[in-house]
């Protein structure tokens, strides 16, 4: 992360304490309310800020604190695995690659995994009770895309074309915030759909209407399959231009003073372009080359799969209007522990150091069924990944750019992080007593708990997962 947005105060922005006295001096007016109330925190002597501090060196501070108070213990019935990994932010290349080698890790070792804590941090704007929790699973993601193709049409004869950012903004509108892509498992408080991205194809200023645009959603699931997602994704699309398409033909009549029927604005898959684009061996040789060049600049996936999509579509022949969708970056599984006995040992230890947690520190550690943010527990986890095939065949950059082969650790995984508040923001900060004290200890009560119920398995060595965001 970088420290821009600290201004004249960048040079601190890893320095906690002096980092503590300058923010303090900037906010004697508070101008806010969340300046008013980093004011208070900071006053309180209970927050301490810094780039990273919260999201994710606390959390890490935290797992490395309770390994070292475990090594000094001279009986352990198990070991834990401190795993450090880069790029959670974007596409969790190295909780992939650890997924991917945790198999031979495993054999090579004699180990066996029976269990991992994600160490993310949660935000939280009350007293900490939502802070304080221990997260039984994780949100999953998908990046549904949509291109729309227009006709294009000089603006003095609107009337001659269609505009394709006009039909997008119809489709965003009838997107943002949809409760049919809301996933509300057991009535749970669900998070809404929201636009990410739209762009039209323009590279600068003329008096054509755009001939293309391009969108991209994000959308949070719990237990929602990504078919299924797909499915109402695709018919809430169908909905926005449908009625988009009767409106401008109400206008069209209104402005020639003669009938017009609603125009057709025909939905495809991407995976259905592609297929016929490639028809044509040489046409399917292009795209390949072109996927592996734009993944070699180093565009971003929904560029990427943007780009692809826009060529299979040239090179399939169609006109517009129309709408091709699909996904545009790698798919995060939702994550839930199962009714398996090893889950059901995790969650009977987290409860055991919950209880000692009330009874030793007088701090109560809530539950909550899932973490409210994408993170790497999605390839550690005991993740969905039955829909992977469709998503991969979706998304037009999937061999040269997500290059992921569905790979996940499947043990049972829990989150149980520091607290704080706004995070990625000049006022991150992470409260201390949690993060500092009773943090590294419930995550050893809760090691410790989990090994005293292990079966001894002969010739293999227990193993709890400790990971960059994971550590028990």
């Amino acid at each position: 992360m970088p420290v821009d947005d600290y201004g004249e105060l960048r040079e601190l922005a890893t320095d906690p304490e002096p980092l503590r006295e300058a923010l303090l001096r900037q906010l004697r007016s508070p101008a806010t309310p969340a300046e008013e109330l980093a004011k208070r925190d900071l006053e309180s002597g209970l927050f301490l800020p810094g780039r990273g501090l919260l999201d994710m060196k606390a959390g890490l501070a935290a797992g490395l604190a309770a390994i070292e108070e475990f090594l000094q213990s001279s009986e352990r019935l198990g070991n834990l695995l401190f795993v450090a990994v880069p790029d959670e932010e974007v596409n969790s290349v190295g909780a992939r690659a650890l997924a991917t080698a945790m198999p031979q890790i495993v054999q090579e070792r004699g180990i066996r995994l029976v269990g991992a804590i994600n160490l993310d941090c949660i935000g939280d704007r009350g007293d900490g009770t939502l802070g304080r929790s221990v997260a039984l699973g994780s949100v999953g993601k998908l990046l549904p895309t949509a291109l729309v193709i227009g006709q294009p049409t000089h603006a003095s004869h609107p009337l001659q074309g269609i505009n394709a950012a006009a039909i997008a903004g119809a489709i965003a509108s009838r997107l943002e915030w949809a409760t049919e892509l809301t996933d509300r498992p057991d009535g749970e408080p669900g998070i809404p759909p929201t636009l990410l991205s739209l762009k039209d194809s323009k590279r600068h200023y003329d008096v054509t209407t755009p001939d293309a645009c391009f969108a991209s959603w994000n959308i949070l699931t719990m237990g929602r399959a990504a078919a299924d997602v797909l499915g109402a994704f695709e018919d809430l699309i169908r909905d926005a231009v449908a009625a988009f398409a009767r409106t401008l033909a109400e206008r069209q009549a209104f402005a020639t003073t003669t009938n017009s029927t609603p125009q057709d604005i025909p939905i495809f898959r991407a995976s259905a372009v592609v297929a016929e684009a490639s028809r044509d061996p040489s046409n399917a040789d292009g795209l390949k080359q072109m996927a592996r060049q734009l993944s070699c600049d180093g565009l971003s996936l929904p560029d990427q799969n943007e780009k692809l999509t826009f060529r299979a579509w040239q090179l399939a022949g169609r006109s517009g209007p129309a709408v091709v969708i699909g996904f545009g970056s790698l798919p995060y599984p939702h994550v839930e522990m199962d009714q398996s006995d090893q889950a059901q040992a995790m969650f009977a230890a987290i409860e055991v150091a919950r209880a000692q947690t009330m009874a030793t520190r007088d701090t109560v550690v809530g539950l909550c069924r899932h973490f409210p943010g994408i993170s790497d527990m999605s390839f550690l986890g005991q993740a969905d990944t039955q829909s992977l095939g469709l998503i991969a065949e979706n998304t037009p950059a999937w061999d040269s750019g997500v290059r992921w082969s569905g790979a996940v650790i499947g043990v049972p995984t829990v989150n149980i992080g520091p607290w704080g508040r706004d995070y990625h923001t000049a006022l991150e900060r992470v409260e201390t007593r949690y993060a500092f004290d009773l943090l590294p200890r419930l995550l050893l009560d809760v090691a410790r708990a989990r090994f005293r119920t292990i079966t001894p398995d002969p010739g293999a060595v227990t193993t709890k997962f400790a990971g960059r965001h994971w550590s028990v």
